[in-house]
Parts: structure tokens; C-alpha cells; sequence
């Protein structure tokens, strides 16, 4: 170790530093903070990672960022001291750039670092939290170039024979050492690639000569090539002595008959570190095959260089095996009774789904193990679809972990990347196990029906593997590359359209369809969800605003229609700003002028009536009533489903003279501009008995016009409700009002059933309907209904368009049902 050298002249407060390998220039302070190193020496012209945990290590790096991200960086002459001083330190280190710096999840710091220039500590300084050191630089003395060069030759040609032989240094290092040219940057290049001991290393690094440091490094190079020389004639003579199944063990641990426990003390620099890892394999309990896949990478780690980027992938990888749940699981809450009471205290109705979950619980309770079912949950937005997954997994004591599929075009998302690249991971199934920590949470997949697919791949296709109980016990991720189980899980997936899922993923789901909510449940959703949330979010109490089930009321007819209750909620937070703002201080001439009063009183006790709605929110955005109110030639009230709910359709027909051609408007598709043109043929092929004349659809032109034409409507469902409009324009007989339909009809007049009844029948309700024309064979399909949503209303069932006509017109046309045709409507509920 070098003596301190007395600063010469007087201290200067800054030093010009040189870039290595760029033009820029750089002023730093002469007073830096400190790192100290444990078995580290670092080397001008060197980048490589350091892991930083000590707390004043930490504190060193936290100033450095603070500073230009400039530090002295010096090994400790005796690593066992944690807190070491200046006679712990040597003097002569190196100044080093921070160029990425990562915080890792225990707190340790991962730094990449640059040495810039050697340099000596002339005095240490004791900070709060840190070391200080005043340095000068420590340049290099001249060389006579010819033995420069000479040497470098060696040097070069003994490094890649030990490139060749020493498993632990990748072939890149080779070659971009053959590359260097300056006499100077070789020497710190090999220096930091050769295995060496640190007193070996700090020797090196104080060396001012560049020749002296040559000479140095081809005698270590000389015994390093020896000692791998030995050890691979040893290998093969001891490959000679063994069977092929005692040789590939062998060959894996080194040549080393040990255990492994053992074996891994002698893999190198970091072995305290592969210890910790072999350690952690051992407690998390995976299976033989990924335990053995465990530590065969462990090994190959141990064989590779501590900074070479196929040890940091091969690093990582055995991070994630030993983080994900191999064993690990929740205990379920089987007491039915207990599940029950925080389903209702989450969610209120929603009673199919409920059941669904306690039937889960009673199997888990009674079998003790059952495969997870794959539930979907299907309906508009804002019913409460995310947050009931999130209830189900509080209500059975689960973890919860949710995962939004929207957008997702890469398979590689789901099936995780391939180990051949740095920043591989696994997929985002794996991810979310990992953030559960046990193998039977409840993972949600929201909005399912809006996953894509490119180039990259479907990721449809990769969640058949996932989603299929028969697969996902042996799901194999491209990153893991051994199985894992998913059987435990409980997957909860959320769409709003069906008809988006392919068919193969939507056969693996159980679906439960939410069709919206009634006015009364929304009600008593937004007195005792809404409210009581938005006032907590808001800073008010009960006390200060109260909204009767009257006002609820008027806000959800006049305000918010909708199926869910997401506007709902906007609506209440608007108000709760608005008495918020008043509590803290601030005017609100609207409130005042609300309530006819002066505010200040603490509480506050605003009682908001229906009547006080319109100074608050503004006009009415829906009517009460959205159909024809009286009786009306041509016009007739159709029910429609959307991804956002039921709705009404108005349908309107005018007939003009003309060539007989069909007009079609209001952002009709194709579906519907069909079951257009299958109205007209049934109308002509029932001529005679609709008092039409021969040719009447070559001497008219006829005119379909759906309201809201900027919205876009599709559909086979506005069969009948085109047909009984065209007929009521073609024969000038009123179309009676407060009636709505729906239902598919074909050319000979057939009405076949359709889909999303419940979506069109809490339409109808919110609208004020109660009497709906439905195809007969949706009879089944009404039973499964909520009896709160068939209340109140007449259903009848047709099975041809004549039937539809004589409910659907104010006077019955004389006509005849035609043979084997019914001949009256059947009452399906009232």
C-alpha cells in the first residue's frame, strides 16, 4: 500500500476532468463524497454495476445525485469492518460517474458506474451521514512506446487464451480488448477482467507506470493461465474415470463431488450471494422439476462473470422462481352466513351472482379442494362488474389482484417472454401470481372482449391455456419454461359484448349477465353506496347534505339514464363539491339561491328536494317519456340492446309518390337495412289481406327514418317493429302508443326470438312501458329474469308478424290467419 503524498502548492477547489472515450470536459469539486468497497476495485475507463446497501454507502450515492452524480470510489483494505475509516480505506481510488442508479425493493441501490480518472485522497472528512474525501488527481508517468507495444502484444494474446479457457468471461470481452489501441485503456480493461485478488487489483490500480502495469498484468495472466490449464486437464481426466450420468453431474458442479451447499463456496467472488439464492430455492417449495431447473441455472451462474449481461438475465430469472407462489396459499372463509352479509354489504341486488358465489363456497366447504371456475361477468358499463370481483375475493378471503386486458395485442403479454434477451420477463398471468403471493387468489380480467391481435400474435389463443380447467393445472410460461399451476386460482373475467369474445374462450367461461339496474335499485344504491362515499371523499358528514330517496329519484329519470350507475355517481360528487366548498369557507350563489338561505352553520344540514335539482345541475337532460305518446300513422317504439344498456328505438315511415324505390336513414347497418327489405317482401306477399293494391310498391317510394341519426344501430331486432310501422303508413292505420316490440322476422312473416331481453326490459321500465310485445320462444329465456323487473309489465308472445299486427294497431285489419299460423298472442307474464 502507498504512503499519503503531501499536497504540493495550494489547494485548488476545482478539477478539469476529461470524459474517457468523449471530448467532453467536466469541473469538479476537489471534495467528493466517499463509497467504500468491499472486495471491489474499480478502474478508470471501466463501466460496471456496483450494489450499494450500507446506510452510509446509501447516503454517498443520495449526494453524488445531488452533485454532477460524481463520487470517489476506494476499496477497503479489510472488508469486514461495516463502518470503515480513513485507516480502513486505501488511499488511492478512483473517480467515478453514476450513470443509472436503480432502487431495489429491500433498499439496496443498483448503481452503474463509470471510472473516470485515478486520483488520491489527501484528507477524509466525517459527515452526518457520510464520508468526504479532498482528492488530486494521480496521473500516469511516461513510457517509451516501442516496450508499450511490445507488451501489449502479450498482454492481448495471453487475455484471449484466457478468454478461451475460463468459462466465467464471455467471448465479447475477448474481442473488444483485441480492439484497444492506447496502452493506458488496455492495461484498465484487462485489469478489470482478470481474476485477481483485491490487494492484486489495488496494486494495479496505484501503479503510475504504464509499462510497469503491463509487465504486471502479463505475469498475472501467465499464472491465471496455468491455474485454468490444470483445471481442464483435471476435468478430463476425471471425465475418463465416470459413467455418462455421474459425468454430467460432475461436469455441471465444476468437477466437484461435493454437495451442493458446498459446492457453491467455491463458485466465486459473489458466492455469499448464490448461497442466499440456493437458500431460497430450497424454502419455496416448488416441484422437482423446477426445483432441479432452479439449480441448474444456479450452477451456470456461478460459471459466468459477475457483470456479464447473460449473468444478469440468468440472475433475474432465478429471482422471479423463488418470488412466485409455488406453495404458499389463503385460507377460505367457508361460513356461508359471514360471505353472504358482505356480499349485500358491497353490492346491493345483483342476486344470480351472489348465489353463484355461495354455491363456490359451499363446494370449497364440503370437497375442502375444487378447481377454480372461470367466471364472466358480462353487461354495460357502470354496473358494478370490477368492483363485485373485487367484494367476491374479500368476501372468501381472498387476495385480489386485477388485470386489464384492454388494448393487449402481444401474446408475449400472456405466454411471457423468451430468457434470450436482457429485460425478458414473464407474462402478465405470472406477474399478477407474483403479486398475490399465494396460489388460489382471485385474479380479475377486465374488459376481455377488447383484446386485439397483430404480428405479434393472439392473446386470445394464449389465455385457451389459462382459462381452461383441463390445461391450466400445467401452464407453461415461455419465461419460466417449467409448469406451474393455476387450477387454485378463481378467474374473473368482465366484458361488455359477448359477441367480441371468440368462440373457443368464451366456451371455457361461465357467464352471468348483469343487465342493468331498476330505478329502485339505483336508488338504494346511491343512498347507500354513492352518497356516503362521495360525501367522505368530499370532507362532509351526514349531517351536513341529505338527498331523499325523492330526489335520488328525480336525478335518475331526469338526469342519469343509464344502466349502471357511473353518471349517477358524477352527479351526487357535482352536489357534495358544491356543500364542500361552501363548509370550507367559499360562496355558492347557486346553492344559496337553492336553499333561499345564507350557509355558515357547522353542520350544515342541506337538505337538497327535487325542486332545488335545476339551480344545481342545470335543465333536464331526459324527458320522462321517450315514445309517442298518442297514437300515431307510421310511427312505432321498438327496443334495442347497446353495449351501454336498452334502448328505445323510434321508428318512423313516410310513404309519398314516387318509382317505388326503399329510402333507409338514421345510421342504419347492414343487419337492419336487411330486416328492411325482409318487412317489405312480407308486406307484398300479405297484399290482399292488408287492402293493398297490386303493384302499390312500384307506384310508391317509402321512407324508414330512425331517430339519433349520429348514433350508429344495427341489429335484427327491429325486424317487427319496421314491419308494423311500414304497414301502419301503408294502409294509414295508427300505430298504437305506450306498446314497445321486438324480435327478428323473416320473409314469411315468422318472428323469431332474440337477445339482451333484460337489457330491453329495464329499458322499457325507465321509459314507463308496460306493455311489450316478445317472440314466443323467448318465453324461456323470461323465466331467468328478476321477478322485480318483470313486475308490472304484460308480456305477450307472438309467433307471427299478424299476431304483432293485431296488438300493435289501433283498428284490426280484416284479415285471416293463414293455415297452421297462431292465431292470437300468448300473455307470457303480467
Amino acid at each position: 500500500m502507498s504512503q499519503k503524498r503531501k499536497p504540493k502548492g495550494a489547494p485548488r477547489d476545482r478539477i478539469r476532468l476529461t470524459i474517457p472515450g468523449a471530448s467532453e470536459v467536466i469541473e469538479i469539486p476537489r471534495q467528493l463524497p466517499l463509497l467504500p468497497l468491499r472486495d471491489v476495485v474499480v478502474f478508470p475507463q471501466v463501466t460496471l454495476p456496483l450494489f450499494v446497501g450500507r446506510s452510509r454507502s446509501v447516503a454517498a450515492i443520495e449526494d453524488a445525485i445531488c452533485r454532477q452524480k460524481i463520487l470517489f470510489a476506494t476499496a477497503q483494505c479489510r472488508p469486514e469492518v461495516a463502518q470503515p475509516s480513513e485507516q480502513d480505506l486505501y488511499p488511492v481510488g478512483t473517480i467515478v460517474r453514476i450513470l443509472q442508479l436503480f432502487r431495489l425493493p429491500d433498499g439496496t441501490l443498483r448503481i452503474l458506474a463509470e471510472g473516470i480518472e485515478r486520483a488520491r485522497s489527501e484528507t477524509m472528512l466525517e459527515k452526518a451521514d457520510n464520508l468526504n474525501a479532498i482528492i488530486a488527481l494521480e496521473p500516469d508517468e511516461t513510457s517509451p512506446e516501442d516496450l508499450c507495444r511490445q507488451l501489449m502484444v502479450s498482454v492481448k494474446r495471453d487475455f484471449s487464451r484466457c478468454v478461451e479457457l475460463d468459462r466465467r468471461l464471455v467471448p465479447e470481452v475477448g474481442v473488444a480488448v483485441r480492439g484497444v489501441a492506447d496502452p493506458t485503456a488496455l492495461s484498465w480493461k484487462v485489469a478489470a477482467n482478470v481474476q485477481a485478488g483485491v490487494e492484486v487489483r489495488q496494486r494495479i490500480l496505484e501503479e503510475c507506470s504504464v509499462l510497469e502495469r503491463l509487465r504486471q498484468l502479463r505475469t498475472l495472466l501467465a499464472e491465471r493461465l496455468q491455474v485454468l490449464q490444470g483445471q481442464g486437464q483435471s476435468r478430463r481426466r476425471t471425465a475418463r474415470d465416470l459413467d455418462s450420468e455421474a459425468m454430467g453431474d460432475d461436469l455441471i458442479s465444476g468437477g466437484r463431488a461435493h454437495s451442493r451447499g458446498e459446492s457453491l463456496m467455491h463458485l466465486g467472488d459473489f458466492s455469499d450471494e448464490l448461497d442466499e439464492i440456493a437458500q431460497a430455492i430450497e424454502a419455496a417449495g416448488m416441484p422437482k422439476t423446477a426445483e432441479e431447473k432452479a439449480f441448474r441455472e444456479l450452477e451456470r451462474l456461478g460459471k459466468m462473470a459477475l457483470m456479464s449481461p447473460e449473468a444478469t438475465v440468468c440472475r433475474s430469472y432465478l429471482e422471479t422462481l423463488t418470488q412466485i407462489p409455488w406453495r404458499q396459499r389463503t385460507r377460505d372463509r367457508t361460513d356461508l352466513a359471514k360471505v353472504e352479509k358482505i356480499l349485500d354489504e358491497d353490492h346491493f341486488g345483483l342476486r344470480k351472482v351472489k348465489e353463484r358465489i355461495i354455491e363456490l363456497i359451499a363446494v370449497i366447504k364440503l370437497s375442502r379442494e375444487v378447481r377454480g371456475p372461470i367466471l364472466c361477468l358480462t353487461g354495460p358499463p357502470g354496473v358494478g362488474k370490477t368492483s363485485l370481483g373485487q367484494s367476491i375475493a374479500r368476501a372468501i378471503g381472498r387476495r385480489f389482484v386485477r388485470m386489464s386486458l384492454g388494448g393487449m395485442r402481444d401474446e408475449s403479454e400472456i405466454r411471457g417472454h423468451r430468457r434470450t434477451y436482457i429485460g425478458s420477463m414473464p407474462g402478465r398471468i405470472i406477474q399478477a401470481m407474483r403479486r398475490a403471493g399465494s396460489i388460489n387468489p382471485v385474479i380479475l380480467l377486465d374488459e376481455v372482449d377488447k383484446l386485439g391481435s397483430d404480428h405479434r400474435g393472439d392473446p386470445a389463443a394464449a389465455l385457451l391455456e389459462v382459462l381452461d380447467p383441463e390445461q391450466n393445472c400445467a401452464f407453461n410460461d415461455h419465461y419460466l419454461q417449467v409448469d406451474y399451476d393455476l387450477s387454485k386460482v378463481l378467474f374473473i373475467t368482465t366484458a361488455n359484448l359477448l359477441d367480441n369474445i371468440p368462440a373457443p374462450l368464451r366456451d371455457r367461461m361461465e357467464v352471468i349477465r348483469i343487465p342493468g339496474y331498476l330505478e329502485n335499485e339505483k336508488i338504494q344504491i346511491a343512498r347507500r353506496f354513492l352518497l356516503p362515499r362521495q360525501r367522505k371523499s368530499n370532507g362532509l358528514v351526514e349531517e351536513d347534505l341529505d338527498l331523499p330517496e325523492a330526489t335520488l329519484a328525480h336525478m335518475v329519470r331526469a338526469y342519469t339514464r343509464e344502466a349502471g350507475v357511473r353518471n349517477l355517481e358524477r352527479e351526487i360528487a357535482r352536489i357534495c363539491r358544491r356543500v364542500a366548498k361552501v363548509k370550507a369557507g367559499g360562496k355558492d350563489r347557486a346553492l344559496g339561491k337553492a336553499l333561499g338561505q345564507r350557509l355558515g352553520r357547522k353542520p350544515l344540514g342541506i337538505t337538497i328536494t327535487p325542486e332545488k335539482l335545476k339551480d344545481l345541475l342545470g335543465p333536464t337532460r331526459h324527458e320522462d317519456l321517450t315514445f309517442e305518446r298518442s297514437s300515431r300513422v307510421g310511427v312505432a317504439t321498438g327496443l334495442a340492446w347497446t353495449s351501454a344498456g336498452g334502448e328505445l328505438l323510434n321508428v318512423e315511415v313516410g310513404v309519398f309518390p314516387g318509382r317505388g324505390s326503399l329510402l333507409l336513414t338514421g345510421h342504419l347497418g347492414e343487419t337492419m337495412r336487411e330486416s328492411a327489405q325482409a318487412a317489405l317482401s312480407y308486406i307484398r306477399s300479405r297484399r290482399e289481406q292488408l287492402g293493398l293494391d297490386r303493384g302499390f310498391y312500384r307506384r310508391l317510394d317509402i321512407h324508414v327514418h330512425v331517430p339519433e341519426g349520429a348514433v350508429p344501430k344495427d341489429g335484427p331486432s327491429a325486424g317487427v317493429t319496421l314491419a308494423l310501422a311500414m304497414v301502419s303508413a301503408l294502409t294509414g292505420t295508427p300505430a298504437r302508443s305506450r306498446i314497445a316490440m321486438t324480435g327478428e322476422i323473416t320473409l314469411r312473416g315468422h318472428v323469431l326470438p332474440v337477445g339482451g331481453l333484460g337489457e330491453k326490459l329495464v329499458a322499457a321500465r325507465r321509459a314507463g312501458i308496460h306493455s311489450i310485445i316478445l317472440p314466443r320462444g323467448n318465453a324461456k329465456h323470461i323465466e331467468e329474469l328478476p321477478r322485480e323487473l318483470l313486475e308490472g309489465l304484460t308480456l305477450q308472445g307472438v309467433e307471427t308478424m299478424d299476431e304483432v299486427l293485431s296488438l300493435g294497431l289501433e283498428s284490426r285489419l280484416d284479415e285471416r290467419p293463414q293455415a297452421g299460423e297462431s292465431s292470437g298472442a300468448t300473455p307470457l307474464a303480467a
